[in-house]
Protein backbone atom coordinates (compact mmCIF):
# COMPACT_ATOMS: atom_id res chain seq x y z
CA UNK A 1 0.00 0.00 0.00
CA UNK A 2 1.07 3.54 -0.27
CA UNK A 3 2.21 5.85 2.07
CA UNK A 4 0.19 8.13 0.89
CA UNK A 5 -3.00 6.09 1.55
CA UNK A 6 -5.50 7.66 3.45
CA UNK A 7 -5.17 5.78 7.07
CA UNK A 8 -8.29 5.98 9.11
CA UNK A 9 -7.15 8.46 11.72
CA UNK A 10 -7.80 6.90 16.04
CA UNK A 11 -7.71 10.69 16.87
CA UNK A 12 -10.94 11.89 19.20
CA UNK A 13 -13.01 14.15 17.14
CA UNK A 14 -12.13 17.94 17.87
CA UNK A 15 -14.67 19.09 20.64
CA UNK A 16 -17.33 21.44 19.79
CA UNK A 17 -15.78 24.52 19.53
CA UNK A 18 -18.30 26.35 22.03
CA UNK A 19 -17.63 23.49 24.56
CA UNK A 20 -14.03 24.83 24.08
CA UNK A 21 -14.21 28.53 24.15
CA UNK A 22 -16.08 28.26 27.60
CA UNK A 23 -13.73 25.79 29.08
CA UNK A 24 -10.97 28.41 28.27
CA UNK A 25 -12.91 31.02 29.81
CA UNK A 26 -13.37 29.17 33.00
CA UNK A 27 -10.13 28.79 33.30
CA UNK A 28 -8.75 31.93 32.32
CA UNK A 29 -11.43 33.59 35.06
CA UNK A 30 -9.73 31.02 37.94
CA UNK A 31 -6.21 32.33 36.86
CA UNK A 32 -7.60 35.37 37.08
CA UNK A 33 -8.90 35.10 40.19
CA UNK A 34 -6.14 33.23 41.73
CA UNK A 35 -3.97 36.62 40.40
CA UNK A 36 -5.89 38.97 41.71
CA UNK A 37 -5.51 37.32 45.08
CA UNK A 38 -2.05 37.13 44.77
CA UNK A 39 -1.21 40.75 44.19
CA UNK A 40 -3.59 41.73 47.46
CA UNK A 41 -1.79 39.42 49.49
CA UNK A 42 1.56 40.34 51.77
CA UNK A 43 4.93 40.96 49.19
CA UNK A 44 6.97 38.73 51.59
CA UNK A 45 4.41 36.14 52.76
CA UNK A 46 5.85 33.54 54.53
CA UNK A 47 5.12 30.10 53.85
CA UNK A 48 2.90 28.12 57.28
CA UNK A 49 5.03 26.22 58.91
CA UNK A 50 3.14 24.84 61.93
CA UNK A 51 0.01 22.91 62.26
CA UNK A 52 -2.15 23.95 65.18
CA UNK A 53 -3.31 20.84 66.76
CA UNK A 54 -7.29 21.00 68.20
CA UNK A 55 -7.81 19.51 71.61
CA UNK A 56 -8.73 16.34 71.42
CA UNK A 57 -11.77 15.36 73.67
CA UNK A 58 -10.49 12.14 76.06
CA UNK A 59 -12.63 9.84 78.41
CA UNK A 60 -11.39 12.45 81.42
CA UNK A 61 -12.68 15.14 79.48
CA UNK A 62 -15.90 13.49 78.88
CA UNK A 63 -16.26 12.55 82.29
CA UNK A 64 -15.71 15.83 83.90
CA UNK A 65 -17.71 17.55 81.41
CA UNK A 66 -20.68 14.56 82.65
CA UNK A 67 -20.08 15.19 86.33
CA UNK A 68 -20.39 18.97 86.09
CA UNK A 69 -24.07 18.50 84.08
CA UNK A 70 -24.88 16.19 86.82
CA UNK A 71 -23.80 18.25 90.22
CA UNK A 72 -25.88 21.54 88.12
CA UNK A 73 -29.07 19.55 87.36
CA UNK A 74 -28.85 18.25 91.42
CA UNK A 75 -28.47 21.71 92.76
CA UNK A 76 -31.50 22.81 90.62
CA UNK A 77 -32.98 19.42 91.73
CA UNK A 78 -32.27 20.39 95.73
CA UNK A 79 -33.44 24.19 94.56
CA UNK A 80 -36.41 23.42 93.35
CA UNK A 81 -36.78 20.94 96.73
CA UNK A 82 -36.44 23.54 98.90
CA UNK A 83 -38.67 25.55 97.68
CA UNK A 84 -41.31 23.08 97.72
CA UNK A 85 -40.76 23.05 101.45
CA UNK A 86 -40.62 26.73 102.11
CA UNK A 87 -44.36 26.65 100.59
CA UNK A 88 -45.14 24.09 102.29
CA UNK A 89 -43.91 25.09 105.57
CA UNK A 90 -45.69 29.00 104.84
CA UNK A 91 -48.65 27.18 104.17
CA UNK A 92 -48.75 25.03 107.35
CA UNK A 93 -47.99 28.11 109.56
CA UNK A 94 -50.92 29.79 108.31
CA UNK A 95 -53.47 26.92 108.78
CA UNK A 96 -51.91 26.61 112.55
CA UNK A 97 -52.33 30.41 113.12
CA UNK A 98 -55.46 30.12 111.81
CA UNK A 99 -56.61 27.12 113.63
CA UNK A 100 -55.44 28.61 117.05
CA UNK A 101 -57.12 31.93 116.57
CA UNK A 102 -60.40 29.75 116.11
CA UNK A 103 -59.50 27.61 119.32
CA UNK A 104 -59.00 30.53 121.52
CA UNK A 105 -62.04 32.68 119.89
CA UNK A 106 -64.39 28.87 120.84
CA UNK A 107 -62.60 28.96 124.17
CA UNK A 108 -63.59 32.05 125.29
CA UNK A 109 -67.15 32.03 123.30
CA UNK A 110 -67.60 29.10 126.00
CA UNK A 111 -66.24 30.83 129.05
CA UNK A 112 -68.29 33.78 128.11
CA UNK A 113 -71.31 31.24 127.26
CA UNK A 114 -70.61 29.68 130.85
CA UNK A 115 -70.04 32.57 133.08
CA UNK A 116 -73.40 33.64 131.42
CA UNK A 117 -75.49 30.70 132.21
CA UNK A 118 -73.32 30.45 135.82
CA UNK A 119 -74.97 33.95 136.74
CA UNK A 120 -78.29 33.32 135.40
CA UNK A 121 -78.56 30.63 137.96
CA UNK A 122 -77.41 32.31 140.48
CA UNK A 123 -80.05 35.15 140.16
CA UNK A 124 -82.73 32.45 139.31
CA UNK A 125 -82.03 30.80 142.43
CA UNK A 126 -81.61 34.53 144.57
CA UNK A 127 -84.92 34.69 143.40
CA UNK A 128 -86.61 31.88 144.21
CA UNK A 129 -84.83 32.08 147.33
CA UNK A 130 -86.22 35.55 147.57
CA UNK A 131 -90.03 34.72 146.80
CA UNK A 132 -89.89 31.29 149.30
CA UNK A 133 -88.78 33.87 152.03
CA UNK A 134 -91.15 36.40 151.24
CA UNK A 135 -94.36 33.78 151.45
CA UNK A 136 -93.06 32.17 154.41
CA UNK A 137 -92.52 35.23 156.21
CA UNK A 138 -96.31 36.28 155.16
CA UNK A 139 -97.98 32.92 155.96
CA UNK A 140 -96.31 32.72 158.73
CA UNK A 141 -97.10 36.29 160.18
CA UNK A 142 -101.18 35.74 158.90
CA UNK A 143 -101.28 32.39 160.89
CA UNK A 144 -99.49 33.72 164.13
CA UNK A 145 -100.60 36.88 164.54
CA UNK A 146 -101.00 38.01 168.39
CA UNK A 147 -98.53 34.63 169.48
CA UNK A 148 -95.13 34.99 170.68
CA UNK A 149 -94.04 31.58 169.22
CA UNK A 150 -93.90 33.45 165.90
CA UNK A 151 -91.05 35.69 167.59
CA UNK A 152 -87.66 33.57 167.24
CA UNK A 153 -85.87 36.48 168.57
CA UNK A 154 -86.82 35.77 171.79
CA UNK A 155 -83.92 32.82 172.21
CA UNK A 156 -81.48 33.81 174.69
CA UNK A 157 -77.98 32.81 173.30
CA UNK A 158 -75.35 31.00 175.70
CA UNK A 159 -72.68 32.68 173.92
CA UNK A 160 -69.99 34.45 175.91
CA UNK A 161 -66.78 36.85 175.39
CA UNK A 162 -66.66 38.49 171.67
CA UNK A 163 -69.38 35.85 170.18
CA UNK A 164 -71.69 37.23 172.64
CA UNK A 165 -71.01 40.90 171.96
CA UNK A 166 -71.84 40.16 168.03
CA UNK A 167 -75.04 37.64 168.80
CA UNK A 168 -76.22 40.80 171.08
CA UNK A 169 -75.62 43.28 168.53
CA UNK A 170 -77.35 41.14 165.64
CA UNK A 171 -80.38 40.40 167.63
CA UNK A 172 -80.68 44.13 168.68
CA UNK A 173 -81.29 45.16 164.68
CA UNK A 174 -84.26 42.49 164.36
CA UNK A 175 -87.03 44.32 162.77
CA UNK A 176 -84.81 46.92 161.07
CA UNK A 177 -84.90 47.33 157.35
CA UNK A 178 -83.43 45.79 154.45
CA UNK A 179 -81.52 48.14 151.94
CA UNK A 180 -78.85 47.16 149.43
CA UNK A 181 -76.08 48.71 150.58
CA UNK A 182 -77.38 50.00 154.02
CA UNK A 183 -74.99 49.99 156.73
CA UNK A 184 -77.14 50.87 159.50
CA UNK A 185 -77.97 52.30 161.64
CA UNK A 186 -81.63 51.55 161.03
CA UNK A 187 -80.87 49.32 157.86
CA UNK A 188 -78.45 47.06 156.25
CA UNK A 189 -77.79 44.36 153.80
CA UNK A 190 -76.45 41.06 154.61
CA UNK A 191 -72.71 41.75 154.15
CA UNK A 192 -73.11 45.55 156.01
CA UNK A 193 -75.09 44.03 158.97
CA UNK A 194 -72.32 41.61 159.48
CA UNK A 195 -69.49 43.84 159.35
CA UNK A 196 -71.11 45.76 161.65
CA UNK A 197 -71.38 43.11 163.90
CA UNK A 198 -67.94 42.31 164.03
CA UNK A 199 -66.62 45.85 164.52
CA UNK A 200 -67.95 45.81 168.09
CA UNK A 201 -65.59 43.62 169.09
CA UNK A 202 -62.84 45.30 166.96
CA UNK A 203 -62.49 42.83 164.02
CA UNK A 204 -62.57 44.88 160.78
CA UNK A 205 -64.27 42.35 158.09
CA UNK A 206 -64.54 42.82 154.07
CA UNK A 207 -67.44 44.75 152.86
CA UNK A 208 -68.77 42.00 150.40
CA UNK A 209 -70.18 39.04 150.93
CA UNK A 210 -67.55 37.19 148.66
CA UNK A 211 -64.91 38.63 150.51
CA UNK A 212 -66.88 37.62 154.29
CA UNK A 213 -67.22 33.77 152.83
CA UNK A 214 -63.58 33.59 152.99
CA UNK A 215 -63.01 35.69 156.12
CA UNK A 216 -62.09 32.57 158.29
CA UNK A 217 -61.49 29.25 159.11
CA UNK A 218 -63.86 26.58 157.20
CA UNK A 219 -66.28 25.21 159.73
CA UNK A 220 -69.02 22.24 159.10
CA UNK A 221 -72.52 23.02 159.68
CA UNK A 222 -73.01 20.60 162.23
CA UNK A 223 -69.99 22.22 164.29
CA UNK A 224 -70.97 25.28 164.60
CA UNK A 225 -70.75 28.27 167.27
CA UNK A 226 -72.60 31.54 168.06
CA UNK A 227 -70.91 34.16 166.33
CA UNK A 228 -69.85 32.20 163.05
CA UNK A 229 -70.71 33.70 159.97
CA UNK A 230 -72.79 31.88 157.72
CA UNK A 231 -72.92 31.83 153.50
CA UNK A 232 -74.95 30.72 150.65
CA UNK A 233 -73.15 30.11 147.76
CA UNK A 234 -69.95 28.78 147.57
CA UNK A 235 -66.77 30.32 149.35
CA UNK A 236 -65.29 33.07 147.45
CA UNK A 237 -68.16 33.76 145.39
CA UNK A 238 -71.41 33.46 148.31
CA UNK A 239 -73.93 35.84 147.42
CA UNK A 240 -75.18 36.18 150.95
CA UNK A 241 -74.25 36.20 154.70
CA UNK A 242 -75.34 36.10 158.32
CA UNK A 243 -75.00 35.44 161.68
CA UNK A 244 -74.79 31.82 163.91
CA UNK A 245 -76.86 33.37 166.80
CA UNK A 246 -76.90 29.56 168.42
CA UNK A 247 -79.91 26.90 169.25
CA UNK A 248 -79.73 26.38 165.03
CA UNK A 249 -80.56 30.02 164.30
CA UNK A 250 -79.27 32.70 162.67
CA UNK A 251 -79.90 36.46 161.89
CA UNK A 252 -79.68 38.36 158.91
CA UNK A 253 -80.64 41.03 156.51
CA UNK A 254 -82.50 38.67 154.34
CA UNK A 255 -84.20 41.04 151.92
CA UNK A 256 -86.68 43.85 151.34
CA UNK A 257 -89.96 42.35 152.23
CA UNK A 258 -88.66 41.15 155.52
CA UNK A 259 -86.09 43.21 156.50
CA UNK A 260 -83.42 41.90 159.34
CA UNK A 261 -84.89 38.54 160.54
CA UNK A 262 -84.07 35.85 162.79
CA UNK A 263 -84.58 32.47 161.66
CA UNK A 264 -84.17 28.59 162.45
CA UNK A 265 -81.46 26.97 159.97
CA UNK A 266 -84.01 24.81 158.12
CA UNK A 267 -85.83 27.81 157.28
CA UNK A 268 -82.78 28.75 154.65
CA UNK A 269 -80.54 26.10 155.24
CA UNK A 270 -76.65 28.05 154.38
CA UNK A 271 -73.69 26.38 152.36
CA UNK A 272 -71.04 26.78 154.62
CA UNK A 273 -69.66 28.67 157.25
CA UNK A 274 -66.34 30.56 158.43
CA UNK A 275 -65.12 30.81 161.96
CA UNK A 276 -63.27 34.80 162.55
CA UNK A 277 -63.38 34.27 166.58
Amino acid sequence: MSHTALIPSHRKPRRNASKTALRAGVAGGVLSTIAVAGAAGPAQAEPVTQTIEMPTITAGLSTTVAASAEATQQVALDLETQAQEDAAATTAAKAAKKAKAEAVRKAEAEKKAEAAAKAKAEAAERASRSAARTTLSTSSGSSSAGSSSSTPATYSSTATGSAAAIVSFVQMQVGDAYVPGGTGPNSWDCSGLVQAAYRTVGVDLPRVSQSQSTAGTQVSLSNLQPGDILYWGSAGSAYHVGIYVGGGQFVGAQNSSTGVVQRPLDYDMPTGAVRVL
